[in-house]
C-alpha cells in the first residue's frame, strides 16, 4: 500500500520550551485513518499519551494535559505538539495511525521519535532596542522594535512613559 508515516529519528526540546514531534502521511483514496495515537516509552514502560479514535481526543497521562495536541482538520497531519517541556517528558515517542481501506481491512504503520529535553545555560536577558526618540507625525502610524535573547522563559512588557509611571 502506498500509505506510510514520515517522521524524524529524534528532536531536541528545551525546558520550558515546545517541540514537534513530525508525523505525517499522504491521504490517500480509499484509505480512512480510524486511529492515531501517541505512546511514550521511559524507563523501559510504556504508556499512550494521547488517541484519536471516534469518540474524539484523549489525553491519557494526567501529566500531559494541557500540554500535548494533534492539528485537527489537516488531514495527513498527525504530529504531536508538546508544550512547558518538563526534564522527565525525555523518551522514546510512537506514533501509530490505523487506516480501514475500501474493503474493510485495517492497516497500521508506526514511527518512532526520541524527544530529548535540555537545560540551556542561564544566560542574562540581552535587549537590542529599535531607533532611540522617534518623531511621527500627527495621524501617522509607526512600529517599535524590541528584540531580546537570554535562556527561556522571557516575556515582554511594553511600557508608556516609565516602567514605575
Amino acid at each position: 500500500a502506498l500509505l506510510d508515516l514520515s517522521g524524524v529519528h529524534q528532536v531536541t526540546g528545551t525546558w520550558m520550551g515546545s517541540t514537534t514531534l513530525p508525523c505525517t502521511y499522504v491521504p490517500s483514496e480509499g484509505f480512512t485513518e480510524r486511529t492515531l495515537s501517541w505512546s511514550m516509552e521511559r524507563d523501559s514502560s510504556i504508556s499512550t499519551v494521547f488517541r484519536r479514535d471516534d469518540s474524539g481526543d484523549h489525553i491519557l497521562l494526567s501529566k500531559f494535559r494541557g500540554r500535548v495536541s494533534v492539528p485537527k482538520d489537516s488531514p495527513g497531519n498527525a504530529s504531536l505538539l508538546i508544550e512547558n517541556l518538563e526534564m522527565p517528558d525525555s523518551g522514546h515517542y510512537t506514533c501509530r495511525v490505523t487506516w480501514r481501506s475500501t474493503d474493510n481491512s485495517l492497516m497500521t504503520r508506526e514511527v518512532t521519535t526520541t524527544v530529548k529535553v535540555v537545560k540551556v545555560a542561564a544566560t542574562k536577558p540581552t535587549i537590542r532596542a529599535g531607533e532611540l526618540g522617534l518623531t511621527v507625525p500627527a495621524g501617522a502610524s509607526t512600529s517599535l522594535t524590541c528584540e531580546a535573547s537570554g535562556s527561556p522563559p522571557i516575556s515582554y512588557r511594553w511600557f508608556r512613559g516609565s516602567p514605575a509611571g
